[in-house]
């Protein structure tokens, strides 16, 4: 018999991986909600107590990469704190009018022209936006990995030990 729980964590694992490229899924909370939803269930003995901190300690990591991946990138660029604020909540209202393209077009946008008019230098306005963009692009790109490690983890440990 398949036990219900075990499927559900296993979906909010799997939703973990899928829900890191689409925009707006918290995939670190979904793998941190299965992780932890199924050691309840296991009466906190399966997997054991290591394998947990460390499946947990990927997935708290994977939110900080989520909320913050791309305005550490932009601030490396460059780009203002404001900036940054500002980008985000237009690449988001972008994101849901078209798609993940807009969300792009709309963060290297907003941080192009908030840096543009603040400093009036073009390289420095075009490096800070194109940091901003490649660190949400990296960033995705980081979540996918970590939060595939937490479900190839967790299976193995579950599973195969």
């Amino acid at each position: 018999m398949v036990d219900a729980i075990a499927v559900i964590a296993i979906a909010l694992l799997i939703g973990g991986v899928v829900g890191t490229v689409i925009p707006l899924v918290p995939g670190g909370l979904f793998s941190l909600a299965g992780l932890g939803l199924y050691w309840w269930h296991s009466g906190f003995t399966e997997p054991g107590t290591v394998v947990v901190a460390v499946l947990a300690l990927l997935g708290v990591l994977t939110v900080v990469v989520e909320f913050f991946g791309g305005s550490i990138a932009a601030k490396a660029g460059g780009a203002s704190w404001r900036t940054t604020a500002a980008a985000a909540a237009v690449g988001i209202v972008m994101m849901i009018v078209t798609g993940p393209i807009g969300l792009l077009v709309g963060l290297f946008g907003t941080v192009f022209l908030l840096e543009f008019a603040r400093d009036g230098e073009l390289e420095a306005s075009t490096r800070s936006a194109f940091y901003a963009t490649v660190g949400v692009l990296a960033s995705t790109a980081t979540q996918v990995l970590l939060t595939g490690s937490i479900l190839v983890g967790f299976l193995v440990a579950v599973f195969l030990l």
